[in-house]
C-alpha cells in the first residue's frame, strides 16, 4: 500500500471536467523527507534517478515532467489504440510516457503522497539496472520507435 487508492478520485478530475487528457499522479513536487522515512540512502539514489531519468524526458520529448516514474498514471483507451507495447518490467513507465508524448498528449501532473517501500517490505527496484533500462527505453522510443 505505497500508493493510496483514493488518489484516483483527485486524477480523475481534470479528465473528468475536459481540463486534459493524461493525468499523472507526482511523488516529487515536493522535498524528499530526508530526516523521517526517506533518509535511508537507496531512497535517496532512487530519487536522484527519477529526478534524473524526469528531467531527460522533459529535455528530449519536450514537456516538463517531474515524476515519470510513478506508478499512478491515468490516461484513456483511445491514447494506447494500436500503440506496441513491449516493456516485460520497470521499463514501462518511461516506454508509456514516451508514446504518449510522441502522440501529443500533454500530461497533467497532481501531486500525491506515498509512504515509500524499503526493500524489507518488498520494494523490487533495483537502481542501476532497471535505471539503465529507463535510460535505454527514453532513448530508444525517442529515435527509433
Amino acid at each position: 500500500m505505497e500508493y493510496d487508492p483514493s488518489y484516483f478520485l483527485t486524477l480523475m478530475e481534470p479528465i473528468k471536467k475536459g481540463q486534459a487528457s493524461v493525468v499523472y499522479g507526482t511523488r516529487l513536487k515536493r522535498f524528499p523527507h530526508f530526516f523521517k522515512e526517506e533518509k535511508k540512502r537507496l531512497f535517496i539514489l532512487h530519487y536522484l534517478g527519477n529526478r534524473f531519468l524526469s528531467f531527460l524526458t522533459s529535455i528530449m520529448y519536450g514537456q516538463w515532467i517531474t515524476d515519470m516514474e510513478t506508478c499512478y498514471k491515468i490516461f484513456p483507451k483511445a491514447a494506447i489504440k494500436g500503440m506496441k507495447l513491449n516493456a516485460k518490467g520497470f521499463e514501462f513507465e518511461p516506454e508509456i510516457t514516451a508514446k504518449l508524448l510522441k502522440k501529443g498528449y500533454k500530461i497533467i501532473e497532481l501531486p500525491i503522497l506515498t509512504i515509500p517501500r524499503g526493500y524489507d517490505d518488498g520494494k523490487k527496484l533495483h537502481t542501476f539496472r532497471d535505471g539503465g533500462k529507463a535510460l535505454w527505453s527514453l532513448l530508444k522510443y525517442r529515435f527509433v520507435d
